[in-house]
């Protein structure tokens, strides 16, 4: 093989030539470029400057792989549970030669020497010169922004392909989008008057712990791991890092009533010695506290490379390993609308591949209830989130204790991500839920604010409010978000997934057509259903700051429900959904 491409069939890279950089379409005319807050321009890079650009080939056998994922992902499939090897799903989605010779020979001919492949081909990570860069994507032009100790290069302006190889690429990353940030939401502000024991059979607390958890949820000390071939994971983005120290810390201030790991096994990536993220620090503790004494893993993209997009680097890393954890929790988001169509598409493609392998990937539908965003027309529509909505993840809403110190029934969280994609149609898997809840619903916003066809979500929900967090040795208080409630299910998945390895069942998957199907084969029981509260929205004369509201069965503040877990566990283990291990 050549040197500096690694990861291709040397046949191809021997076979590469020069190619023409006229320059032909423009790819992904239809994604923004925005400057969030807080990032600063400093200028042009220099022309030497490295830059790492990720190019996603065009793939082959969309439709075929598409089959095979609901093949064996419904429990009504005899196939159901019989996943792909990541070898094999190469097979079905590695571009064309055609493809690959194209795009090595424009590369190579123009110097571009070192790159990386990932074992299913179709994404190629390659660094050179800035100069270089502009000069193969006309119209590129990059520059520096920085916001505290981040650096990034992006190109304000877009990019163009030469004529002959639009066809063979989906989009180039590295260019325009930044990374996407979560904050963290704070409820510090509790009214005095809550503050009182209200007596009866609910137990009083100050805030969210593994122990309430349990307790809402049923789970009981015996509720734990205990297969070493099951783990679970969550992936952490920009700079954000957990402390080994700080997970040790929140098991000896709060695991005391079960049997859990006060480590991480695995890091997967770069692990910084800064100070620890509110935000990693949450989704380890409580994925580790759920999913207790399983084996967990913590996939850290920081972005280290100025013109790297962490999340991209996170699917790179699952098309690249051909053992993962079953379950992945994933507290990232960005509204529909800053992202282009095409990568949005793409993206969706990598989430079928894991689907395809048994992957189960959850993502927080987001803390901006509906959202809200103002259309050319001067209107007012609300603003789907992504990858939330895809229909290829299963998507995490949040709910609330109906009194906050009190363990008690739950009712939406009014920050739950929710709503309908403006990209991707309905999957047929909820179209029956979601139709009932469209027709019976007494009162929906105007027709004109969502697109009622797209994929709705979330697809369940859980506690996302007054979690106590260990970050830095420091215990905080307080801490709200669906970025809580998204790893609370994952290591509920988890739990499932080791039962159902020591029965020599599959592991679940891709839940959604399995989530769904519950209640019609009578395992209602399995979701507590959230009826009550709405989320919020555009602040105007038509809504008025209410989005959706919470209603029976599936709705899109809460999706089905939240778990009860033993009763979760006993219709994930029996009836349609035991496929067996291959």
């Amino acid at each position: 093989m050549a040197p500096g491409y690694r990861g291709l069939p040397a046949a191809l890279v021997l076979c590469a030539a020069a190619w023409s950089c006229a320059a032909g379409p423009v790819l992904e005319r239809d994604q923004p470029f925005r400057v969030p807050p807080g990032w600063a321009h400093t200028g042009r890079v220099e022309p030497g400057h490295d830059v790492q650009l990720t190019f996603a080939l065009r793939q082959r056998g969309l439709r075929r792989l598409a089959r095979l994922v609901e093949a064996v992902s419904d429990p009504r499939s005899s196939r159901y549970g019989q996943y792909l090897s990541l070898e094999r799903v190469r097979d079905i989605v590695q571009p064309s030669t055609a493809t690959l010779m194209a795009v090595l020979k424009w590369l190579q001919g123009h110097g571009v020497e070192t790159c990386r492949s990932v074992a299913t081909l179709d994404f190629l990570e390659c660094h050179m010169p800035a100069s270089t860069a502009e000069r193969i994507l006309p119209g590129a032009e990059f520059h520096q922004y920085v916001k505290g100790q981040h650096s990034i290069v992006r190109s304000p302006h877009p990019y163009a392909v030469p004529a002959g190889l639009a066809e063979h690429l989906d989009f180039v990353g590295g260019l325009h989008r930044f990374p996407a940030e979560r904050k963290m939401v704070s409820r510090a502000w509790i009214k005095k008057e809550l503050k009182q024991h209200h007596g009866g059979r609910e137990a009083f607390h100050l805030g969210v712990t593994p122990s309430i958890l349990r307790q809402r949820y049923n789970m009981t000390k015996g509720d734990i791991g205990l297969l070493p071939n099951n783990s679970q994971a969550c992936a952490q983005f920009l700079e954000q890092y957990f402390h080994q120290a700080d997970v040790a810390e929140f098991m000896k201030l709060f695991g005391s009533s079960f049997s859990h790991r006060t480590q991480v096994d695995r890091v997967v990536g770069h692990q910084g010695k800064g100070k620890a993220g509110l935000e990693a620090s949450l989704d380890v503790e409580y994925i580790m506290s759920t999913g207790a004494n399983i084996s967990t893993w913590v996939f850290s993209n920081a972005g280290r490379h100025e013109s790297q997009e962490p999340f991209l680097a996170w699917l790179l890393l699952l098309s690249n390993m051909s053992s993962l954890p079953w379950v992945h929790s994933v507290s990232y988001g960005d509204d529909e609308d800053s992202l282009s169509v095409a990568y949005m598409e793409r993206v969706n493609v990598e989430f079928m591949k894991a689907a395809a392998r048994g992957l189960t990937i959850l993502f927080a539908s987001g803390d901006d209830g509906a959202g809200c965003r103002r259309v050319r027309s001067g209107n007012h529509t609300f603003r789907p989130s992504f990858p939330a909505s895809s229909p290829y993840v299963t998507t995490v809403g949040g709910t609330t204790f109906k009194n906050p110190f009190l363990v008690t029934s739950e009712v939406t969280d009014y920050i739950s991500g929710g709503g309908f994609s403006n990209v991707f149609p309905m999957p047929q898997y909820q179209a029956t839920a979601v139709g009932q809840f469209l027709r019976s619903t007494p009162k929906l916003p105007p027709s004109s604010y969502y697109n009622s066809s797209g994929r709705a979500y979330p697809d369940l929900a859980a506690l996302s409010d007054n979690y106590w967090v260990v970050t830095n040795r420091i215990p905080l208080p307080w801490v709200s978000g669906t970025s809580a409630s998204t790893p609370v299910v994952g290591g509920m998945v988890a739990l499932v997934n080791d039962r159902r390895l020591q029965r020599g069942l599959a592991p679940l998957g891709f839940l959604n057509p399995v989530l769904y199907q519950l209640r019609e084969q009578g395992h209602e029981d399995a979701l507590y259903d959230v009826t009550q509260g709405c989320h919020v929205s555009c602040l105007d004369g038509a809504v008025q700051g209410q989005g959706f509201c919470a209603g029976p069965g599936w709705d899109p503040v809460t999706g089905c429900g939240s778990p009860n877990f033993p009763r979760l566990l006993r219709a994930l283990l029996t009836g349609a959904a035991r496929g067996r291990q291959q």
